[in-house]
């Protein structure tokens, strides 16, 4: 008599770790709806410089790091749940925002504040659903899954970016500029539909670690992923001009390129982690990152560049979760959602800076320099996880001393 093993739990966990991070797919989509249109809307039709236009972007990841902290608090005294629902709310509110400044056209200063302020608050939300959703998938599935919610997370955000940037590029080109506000509001609020029944996960009772002290122990590693991150920052803002200054057209399927190659990564390697460990599958993903920037950097057609932007997005999609792995392991479970705020805190620092940084890089120097700039910060990570990977292996051999 034969008798049939019961069905691996891997696929109910991959569904419950889904349902969760769907509130960052929605999140993201609304981000990445104006990618390819703002910084075109504010450099030529309000008529501000390039470093405006970047700032325009930026000032989205500045709020998201200054609210970090407080998402992290958030997660780990109230729940994570309440954390995306108020993350969810500012998304409604940014949407309205948007469709009020891109209904102001005619009065460029008004557009602009009424924009940034959007961006703001939508900053603020991304900190709140993006913190929020990994803690709630780790409460949901476990702390074994780390890897898992991370990298599913990952998976939802830059997914959700490489279908946004086309779709929001197709929508101006057939509704107008007005459907831009409309449909980020629009997914706050499927968003508020979906999550307000939903089960939260556990609130982990204990001691908690000032919020500096967090910080301090994950930084090493939030450094590392802050000099990844800056290749990101640059396409995200930066290559619709770059396309532009090179007279090449369809800038918006560059972002695209940047989110299918991560999100292959991420679904194709994710499980080396757990196998090969974090550092090591850092270093590689470095490696290929720096690669495609410098890709970008020289190239001369757009099909040169579009590969670049494959290249780094496939590049970057691991050293988020491969390095958050080795993070967390530093705090206790009852600051899990602070660490990861704070590691996360370094991903919006890297963003915040960016726009700004290259978008005087751009003046001084060119488009093209603005990628130079990341390969280079891109290998300076690889070189600062390359000396961590070798304290930790130094660490193991000798575990009286640490």
């Amino acid at each position: 008599m034969t008798t049939t093993a019961p069905p691996a739990p891997s696929l109910a966990i991959t569904l419950r770790i889904v349902s969760i991070v769907i509130f960052s797919f929605l999140l993201f989509l609304a981000i990445g709806l104006p990618l390819a249109i703002l910084p075109g809307y504010v450099h030529d039709d309000l008529g501000y410089g390039s470093v405006i236009a970047g700032l325009a972007i930026s000032i989205q990841y500045l709020a998201t790091l200054f609210t970090r902290p407080l998402a992290g608090k958030l997660a780990d005294s109230i729940g994570a749940k309440r954390g995306v629902i108020y993350g969810l709310f500012g998304c409604v509110a940014c949407g309205v925002l948007t469709l009020l400044a891109t209904s102001l056209q005619s009065v460029p200063g008004l557009s602009l504040g009424l924009l940034i302020v959007g961006r703001v608050i939508l900053g603020m939300s991304q900190a709140m659903i993006g913190t929020g959703c990994l803690s709630w998938g780790m409460g949901s599935v476990g702390m074994q899954h780390v890897s898992k919610v991370i990298s599913w997370n990952g998976i939802a955000a830059y997914g959700a970016l490489a279908l946004g940037a086309p779709l929001g590029v197709a929508m101006v080109a057939g509704l107008g500029l007005w459907s831009l506000g409309v449909a980020i509001a629009l997914l706050g609020a499927l968003g508020l539909a979906l999550a307000w029944n939903k089960e939260p996960a556990p609130v982990i009772p204990g001691e908690r670690l000032p919020f500096h002290k967090v910080f301090w122990r994950i930084s090493p590693f939030g450094l590392c992923l802050l000099l990844s991150s800056i290749g990101f920052g640059a396409i995200a803002t930066f290559v619709t001009l770059y396309y532009a200054s090179n007279g090449w057209p369809n800038a918006a399927f560059c972002l695209t390129a940047f989110g299918a190659a991560f999100i292959c990564a991420r679904l194709l390697f994710a499980g080396t982690i757990n196998t090969l460990g974090g550092f090591r599958v850092a270093l590689a993903c470095f490696s290929v990152e720096t690669l495609g920037l410098l890709l970008l950097w020289l190239a001369v057609t757009p099909q040169m560049a579009l590969v670049g932007a494959a290249m780094a997005g496939f590049g970057l999609s691991l050293v988020y979760p491969a390095l958050g792995v080795e993070a967390i392991v530093k705090v206790p479970p009852t600051n899990r959602s602070a660490a990861l705020g704070a590691y996360s805190l370094c991903l919006d620092l890297a963003l915040g800076i960016t726009g700004p940084l290259a978008g005087a890089i751009a003046n001084g120097f060119g488009f093209s320099a603005i990628f130079l700039f990341a390969g280079l910060m891109a290998l300076a990570g690889l070189g600062l996880s390359a000396l961590l990977y070798h304290r930790a292996l130094r660490e193991s051999k000798d575990p009286i001393k640490t």
